[in-house]
């Protein structure tokens, strides 16, 4: 089959949060222009500098009206935080203003603090994320609901099989293999202790071999890898605008504990796996990635180079005319 290519978002945009939104609405409008087939959103609580978006379906209603063929997708929804039967009736609601677009991202995880204001602590968050799941389902599929009368209305039995569930391990692999659900991948995630330089590939391959082992026979494998990318005419202006966010990053990772591999841009490109040059030096970085020829979809962000919306813009344009083709063919002799 053919990949799959993405746009996604965090809307971390330098901006207040109304311009926030506006800007990422055009961005994504802007992706679909260039041929992109899905752009994905990100929610996070109350912390402005982690994530600018706390209601994801709310702010994807607006941009399926400014969008025609875009398929539109949460990456994610952090559901212990969440009212499962309120997700289930909103996303309903949505699939059907945005003609059937919505992409239905699910992950537990979060930044910590913010499960307290949910009644939750951080501990709380496996069994409340398959508590939730349990209940979504249930209701997009028609069960009844404390009460052979309560039926999800309108209905959203079709939502139940764009579920994706994002993980960083091989037993969370497995869960939504088992269950149908796709995998998503993270654009970078935390090295095993005492495996500083172990590559992304290397750690993500496993749990793709996990879920493609567990899959039902006759389901199809959906996964997706969300990578770091940030394209510029040329790699001396790309890697000048990158590295004020890629150090900004750096600085974050040291003040939450972690050490980091040595202290030059290049070290820390790789130790946060971000592809950031021309069009031909993101080629080759894309290439040393082994995970991206294995998935279905790979949805790109800039995060955490934090370029202009103008430079997002262009990169979303090189993206799309010089990466895209190469990528898509490569897809269609999985």
């Amino acid at each position: 089959m053919t990949k799959r290519i993405g746009f996604f978002t965090r809307l971390l945009d330098k901006a207040p949060a109304k311009e926030r939104y506006r800007l990422a609405t055009e961005q994504i409008q802007h992706a679909e222009r260039c041929g992109f087939d899905s752009a994905w959103i990100a929610q996070h609580h109350f912390h402005e500098a982690e994530g600018g978006l706390p209601a994801p379906l709310l702010f994807l209603a607006h941009v399926a009206a400014h969008t025609c063929t875009i398929r539109l997708g949460t990456a994610i929804i952090t559901l212990p935080m969440e009212n499962a039967l309120r997700v289930a009736e909103d996303a309903a609601v949505l699939d059907l203003l945005a003609n059937g677009r919505l992409e239905i991202g699910l992950g537990s995880g979060g930044t910590p603090d913010s499960f307290l204001p949910f009644g939750l602590t951080f501990a709380q968050r496996g069994t409340a994320f398959a508590d939730n799941l349990h209940v979504l389902l249930s209701a997009w599929r028609g069960d009844s609901l404390a009460h052979p009368n309560n039926h999800l209305y309108p209905a959203g039995a079709q939502l139940a099989d764009r579920v994706w569930i994002a993980t960083f391990s091989v037993e969370g692999a497995v869960r939504a293999a088992q269950a149908g659900h796709g995998l998503m991948l993270s654009r970078t995630q935390p090295r095993p202790s005492g495996q500083p330089a172990l590559p992304l590939d290397a750690i993500q391959n496993p749990l793709i071999d996990a879920y493609l082992a567990a899959l039902p026979a006759g389901v199809a494998p959906r996964i997706l890898a969300s990578r770091t990318a940030f394209v510029a005419d040329s790699r001396e202006h790309a890697r000048r605008i990158a590295e004020p966010g890629i150090r900004q990053q750096a600085e974050h990772y040291r003040a939450s504990g972690h050490q980091l591999r040595g202290e030059t841009f290049d070290d820390l490109l790789g130790q946060f796996d971000a592809h950031i040059g021309d069009i031909a030096a993101v080629k080759a970085s894309l290439a040393q990635d082994s995970t991206l020829s294995r998935v279905t979809d790979i949805s790109f962000q800039v995060h955490s180079a934090e370029p202009s919306h103008a430079e997002t813009l262009r990169s979303i344009e090189l993206i799309a005319e010089h990466l895209a083709p190469g990528l898509r063919a490569a897809g269609e002799h999985r």
